[in-house]
């Protein structure tokens, strides 16, 4: 089936959580949905993303009854976005299930890393090597499934070093969300 094929951004991918959604592909209007909230402060798309989600077949069927958790944002890049978009992400996908699931921020960020989008691979996983910590507070059940929350899937590299300290700290029933892939 078309919905089981390995992209080429996964294929090196040694993936530290279970299972992956997307909605979209990061291509023509999704992609510029995704830019005006990321780049340009676009909060007025959050409706027409929380719509996405919800049309989606299967998407919020496989986020229901999970905690989401948003990718975190250092507290620099939180400060100049003024907010963090993985957040307002995962708030959409609550809508998109009618509440059936919920958020928790169980991660922060430590290392203010640069931008990894012209990066390989290889420099993103290094480039976020140690940059996440569980939040303080923070408390991982075994027994919940976790859900983690980012914008774009491209690599993943991300997506794994968030999962790889959620694991760490507990987190046995692990998977990630996206709104794009590509």
């Amino acid at each position: 089936m078309a919905e089981n094929r390995l992209c080429e951004h996964c294929e090196a991918l040694v993936p530290e959580f279970g299972g992956g959604k997307t909605a979209i592909l990061l291509k023509g209007p999704g992609r510029s949905l995704v830019h005006a909230l990321k780049y340009h402060h676009g909060l007025h798309v959050l409706e027409d993303i929380t719509a996405i989600m919800a049309a989606v077949p299967g998407y919020a069927d496989y986020l229901r009854g999970a905690v989401l958790v948003p990718v975190p944002l250092h507290p620099r890049k939180l400060q100049a976005r003024c907010y963090n978009q993985s957040l307002l992400l995962a708030e959409c996908a609550v809508s998109a299930t009618t509440g059936q699931t919920r958020v928790e921020e169980l991660l922060c960020r430590v290392v203010d890393t640069v931008s990894q989008t012209h990066f390989d691979r290889a420099t993103r996983q290094e480039n976020l090597k140690n940059a996440f910590a569980l939040a303080s507070g923070g408390t991982i059940n075994p027994a919940q499934r976790y859900v983690l929350v980012d914008d774009v899937f491209t690599t993943g590299s991300t997506l794994n070093a968030c999962a790889t300290v959620l694991r760490r700290g507990g987190a046995l029933n692990l998977d990630v969300v996206t709104f794009g892939h590509g």
